[in-house]
């Protein structure tokens, strides 16, 4: 077979006339979630089947946590899959676990991105890191991010329904300016605020008296992308300089700054910053947008990404496709064949 005429413009997935053409035509996006996408039973088929990789994978981040993490993935309990010690290495290792799966099938990315935790995922994804360096930070992050989640009183807080703009009057109304933040900039009228469990409280309170919108706590167990993680922030970036980081082999999207970044320094300070910073979505999205995807690819538990991808303008033209499970991938990549 030559090689295919090249096709920049969105939709080339559907003009590509077998499996090969369709995987070297379309420009594939990878998304990783991060915590609150956890699930009980997550990466059930790749215990099943002892996939090696996974299985090494697991094995090395319950070595550095000191907890069975292949119990805690399939029995829990949930209270104490939620801790960020735990769930960071057993949620990249699950990701990367389907991402191995994906590969092999033939399937790659041309841009990565990941939704806070979800950005360690990527790094890996990108080849800036090894495998074992992404279980390795996520099992420090998460242990470092436990320590602040013991010492204050703190969570997250989804508003839907109501745009950025509207938020923020009501967090300057609060007037905690460094107890309640925002978070995550999710999509024009979805954001995540984080801080003390008692101005997120006022928060909710506030918009159901005034019915404005709609509020979830968010199942983690801390304040994260907030400034109540500083010092621990400035504890990682100080740990992390000792491991090597590489430029990207395919671009990168990170959170801090909704861009395409190739410097391994930057990529490893923002890494970092990313702890206090908020993560901006949102603006990933747009940023994504600009690359001309045609399908996005979301790998690991839950379909949030894929529903914030609709939500912020990603039309029917382009594909969403969750990876969940094994069985997913079989059948995507058959979908592939048969066009």
């Amino acid at each position: 077979m030559g090689t295919p005429q090249k096709v920049t413009k969105t939709g080339a997935f559907w003009q590509a006339k077998t499996s090969m053409e369709i995987i070297l035509m379309a420009k594939t996006a990878f998304l990783f979630p991060g915590q609150g996408s956890q699930e009980i039973g997550m990466g059930l088929d790749l215990f099943e089947q002892q996939d090696p990789f996974f299985k090494s994978l697991i094995e090395y981040g319950s070595d550095l946590v000191k907890r069975d993490l292949k119990e805690l993935c399939l029995n829990g309990p949930d209270s104490e899959l939620r801790k960020a010690s735990v769930l960071q290495p057993a949620l990249v290792s699950v990701c990367l676990g389907y991402h191995n799966k994906l590969t092999q099938s033939g399937i790659t990315a041309d841009v990565v991105l990941g939704h806070s935790l979800g950005e360690i995922t990527s790094l890996a994804a990108a080849n800036v890191i090894t495998v074992d360096q992404a279980v390795m930070i996520a099992a420090k992050r998460g242990q470092l991010m436990d320590k602040v989640a013991s010492s204050c009183d703190g969570g997250m807080l989804a508003v839907m329904f109501m745009p950025l703009t509207d938020v923020e009057l009501l967090l300057t109304e609060i007037n905690q300016p460094d107890r309640i933040v925002l978070a995550n900039d999710n999509a024009p009228d979805q954001v995540v605020l984080s801080g003390e469990i008692k101005f997120l409280d006022q928060f909710t309170d506030m918009i159901t008296a005034r019915k404005l919108g709609k509020s979830k706590r968010v199942p983690v167990v801390g304040p994260w992308h907030s400034p109540f993680l500083f010092d621990v922030m400035l504890e990682f970036e100080k740990w992390v300089e000792s491991v090597p980081f590489k430029k990207p082999s395919i671009p990168l999207i990170l959170n801090a700054t909704a861009n395409t970044e190739f410097h391994q320094s930057t990529i490893k300070h923002l890494s970092s910053w990313q702890l206090t910073s908020p993560v901006f979505w949102r603006e990933s999205m747009d940023k994504l947008k600009e690359t001309g995807v045609d399908t996005l690819i979301e790998i690991g538990p839950g379909k949030v990404l894929s529903g914030l991808a609709r939500v912020n303008g990603f039309k029917k033209e382009t594909r969403l496709v969750s990876i969940q499970n094994c069985q997913q991938i079989t059948e995507f990549t058959a979908q592939l064949e048969r066009v």
